[in-house]
């Protein structure tokens, strides 16, 4: 009992020293040293502190084992930030708050996710399912992040609510339309609350939720684990927490590879010298291409001058975003193949003995989302090039062109960047787009649309039926009856949606051409964020279909009916079979 009320008075205490820096942060320009709040701060701290001492010297508790990272980090923060006070005598100088106050934040939030960490959550699929409880999380933080953009010190010139509303669908969706500058209108702070909303929606609230819930506490019920493998995809029900682990440590390490990258191929001059600028940048771009979002912290996206032909760039982006859109289980199973591989040369290298082989170290699934990205790459990036190297790619050398071409392809399958003027795009090529934004990224990424696996089965389905056969096959594997039906299912309730978007959007926005709604539409739907200069011009009758878009298409509209439809019961009968004429 002792043990629960510790934790649960440290979490609402390290909650509310959140909450409060939110507020102070979004509502005052100086606040830390005119009130004596920094005293609850200092409260909340020495009880994270006291409650890792805790449990590492009294209790002894054999799960801080785990975590001795994190714990040893924050401890060290708090070292770092006392000495910091102490060495300055606890005075307000203009030296100490530069140093002291981002220490100060970080420490806030760190202090948080270990308090956060220490509950114990458990998902009672009695009231709720995963798929409400997915879908209720998007909308929660698709709110809380409206109420933090509506703060006066998150924009330049203050925000309307519906305009609020949108950028944080947007954001949290990783969809990437905007309605204002994210560059002009939004400052520091704002551009901070965009980025965090991007990096908390291309994971999933849940995976943070659970993920730290499990790891800090060690253990989590058989139901949890359930939900949350139908949330992850994961097969074995003991790989389920090693899953959502692994989507972190995946997450983080390329983010951070990519961000040193984007900063090697930056030109500082054109972000007035700053390195502090740079390294900025660097993480809002390399989070939001990780991510999928298409967000800028330019106001020309990527197509800025400066930026417009600075391939390396185009290529870095473009490389997180494919990396982002492949989804976890793929990455990982690809890192598992080129580590066998690896082994087994050095096996053979060194030993006498014969390396023992692993069959299917690639899965099905793995050769199937693979296999289609890259027919799907290849056929955007050639099909582009040859309708585009005259008209919207035509200031670009060869080479350049090229990598446009390639960029526009991966691009439009759900990342949502721009490097070219989408205005200056033949209609075919527009089509193409719309073809690659319907389809999208993979299953269980940060992308939207139907999905690559979903297509494919589709695909093969139609070739299999054309060719007489009773069994969907390919790479020496049959394809279950239950994927085959579910892809249809999903091809068939993206078409319903999208037509009634379409639709509605023709109706609120008569003023405006069908291909160009259209293909907001599919940008909404597939969460790809690429318009035609559309999107700010929008009444607010056609902002509120496209935020209604961007979420059904986040969520799907598949997880919306299970979510709502009551789950039928399996009975021990069958009736007599028929079939039904079609065609």
């Amino acid at each position: 009992m002792w043990n629960k009320q510790l934790n649960l008075f440290s979490f609402y205490t390290s909650l509310l020293a959140v909450l409060i820096m939110i507020v102070e942060t979004g509502f005052f320009d100086e606040f830390l040293f005119r009130s004596q709040i920094i005293y609850f701060y200092d409260f909340s701290f020495i009880l994270t502190l006291f409650n890792i001492l805790y449990y590492n010297f009294y209790k002894k508790s054999p799960h801080t084992r785990k975590i001795w990272p994190l714990e040893i980090l924050v401890t060290g923060f708090i070292i770092v930030y006392y000495l910091a006070r102490f060495e300055y005598n606890f005075s307000p100088t203009h030296t100490f708050q530069f140093f002291s106050l981002r220490l100060l934040y970080v420490l806030i939030v760190l202090c948080f996710i270990r308090d956060f960490s220490s509950l114990n959550i458990n998902f009672k699929r009695t009231f709720i399912n995963p798929a409400q409880l997915f879908i209720l999380s998007f909308l929660a933080i698709i709110l809380f992040g409206t109420a933090l953009l509506m703060m006066p010190n998150a924009t330049v010139n203050g925000i309307k609510p519906l305009d609020a509303l949108f950028t944080a669908t947007s954001a949290v969706c990783v969809t990437g339309l905007i309605v204002l500058d994210t560059s002009k209108d939004f400052t520091l702070f704002g551009k901070i609350i965009i980025i965090s909303l991007i990096q908390i929606g291309g994971l999933g609230i849940m995976t943070f939720a659970s993920y730290f819930s499990y790891f800090f506490r060690g253990g989590a019920s058989y139901e949890n684990q359930i939900s949350l493998g139908e949330m992850t995809s994961s097969d074995k029900l003991g790989e389920v927490f090693n899953t959502l682990k692994r989507i972190i440590i995946i997450t983080v390490i390329i983010e951070a590879l990519g961000a040193v990258i984007i900063y090697s191929t930056l030109d500082l001059s054109l972000l007035d010298g700053s390195v502090n600028k740079g390294i900025f940048f660097s993480i809002f771009h390399a989070i939001s291409a990780f991510c999928n979002a298409g967000f800028s912290t330019l106001s020309g996206n990527l197509y800025e001058p400066g930026y417009q032909f600075n391939y390396g760039l185009h290529f870095t982006v473009a490389s997180l975003f494919i990396f982002g859109g492949l989804g976890f289980p793929i990455v990982y199973n690809v890192y598992k193949y080129l580590k066998t591989l690896i082994r087994n040369f050095f096996f053979s290298l060194f030993s006498k003995e014969k390396f023992q082989y692993t069959p299917w170290v690639i899965n099905l699934n793995s050769q199937i989302i693979l296999t289609t990205t890259f027919l799907l790459l290849l056929f955007g990036t050639v099909s582009i090039y040859l309708f585009e190297y005259n008209g919207a790619l035509k200031d670009h050398s060869t080479f350049g062109a090229w990598v446009e071409a390639f960029f526009i392809s991966a691009n439009n399958r759900t990342a949502g960047f721009n490097t070219v003027d989408v205005n200056l795009i033949s209609a075919p090529t527009l089509m193409i787009c719309i073809f690659l934004m319907w389809i999208g990224a993979s299953p269980a990424s940060t992308g939207g649309g139907i999905k690559t696996s979903t297509f494919a089965i589709a695909v093969l389905n139609i070739i299999s039926l054309a060719k007489g056969k009773k069994r969907t096959e390919i790479f020496r594997r049959e394809i279950g009856e239950h994927s085959i039906r579910r892809a249809f299912a999903i091809i068939g309730l993206s078409l319903f949606v999208l037509g009634i978007g379409i639709f509605l959007l023709v109706i609120a926005e008569p003023d405006k051409d069908l291909l160009t709604l259209a293909f907001e539409a599919f940008s909404a739907f597939s969460t790809v964020g690429q318009s035609i200069n559309t999107t700010p011009t929008l009444s607010p009758a056609g902002k509120l279909i496209i935020i209604s878009m961007m979420f059904i298409g986040r969520v799907s509209m598949f997880s919306l009916l299970i979510a709502m439809v009551k789950r039928e019961k399996y009975y021990n009968y069958q009736y007599p079979r028929e079939e039904i004429l079609i065609n």
